[in-house]
């Protein structure tokens, strides 16, 4: 399932730079403050997440200055933890919120944190290259529901389906 994981997330960004035109990168944005721990609220369905619960993001410095991620999930059909570990690195400036983010080789595809809770990094809306992908982040995994509608608000006005959107089983 590892190889799976891996594979499809591969295939499915492969090469896709770029935002959707609805959708712009947060400024101002603090990578020190962006690490650590985040755990998946809501997603909008792929291949390589199908079936995944309590999926998490870990966030860390590289060596070479880049972003090291690392996804975890667990596939309660396997009985078994998924996990794919990738790198990131800014498009323009590190102090806006779009990156390009790899899990194999030279192949990246876009991460853009186009929402941010500004205090404590409480939580991040972020989207990929179009509007195919769409993810919420938090620091916990719970949050209130005030934050659930500004993120369904927010993915709606910009073109996403929030029809579709899988709300994440973290216990």
């Amino acid at each position: 399932m590892k190889n799976l994981f891996l594979t499809l997330l591969v295939l499915s960004l492969s090469g896709c730079l770029g935002m959707p035109e609805s959708v712009k990168p947060v400024s101002q944005f603090e990578l020190d403050r962006y690490l650590g721990k985040w755990y998946e609220i809501a997603r909008l369905d792929h291949s390589f997440e199908r079936g995944l619960s309590r999926v998490t993001a870990e966030y860390s410095v590289r060596d070479d200055g880049g972003v090291r991620v690392v996804n975890r999930g667990f596939s309660a059909e396997e009985q078994a933890w998924d996990e794919a570990e990738g790198k990131a690195y800014f498009v323009d400036k590190d102090s806006e919120g779009y990156l390009k983010v790899s899990f194999f080789g030279p192949f990246y595809g876009s991460y853009v944190v186009f929402e941010l809770e500004r205090e404590n990094y409480s939580y991040a809306f972020v989207s990929g290259p179009n509007n195919d992908y769409l993810w919420f982040l938090s620091r916990t995994p719970t949050v209130s529901p005030d934050v659930i509608t500004k993120f369904e608000t927010m993915a709606k006005a910009r073109g996403f389906d929030t029809r579709e959107l899988i709300y994440v089983d973290q216990k």
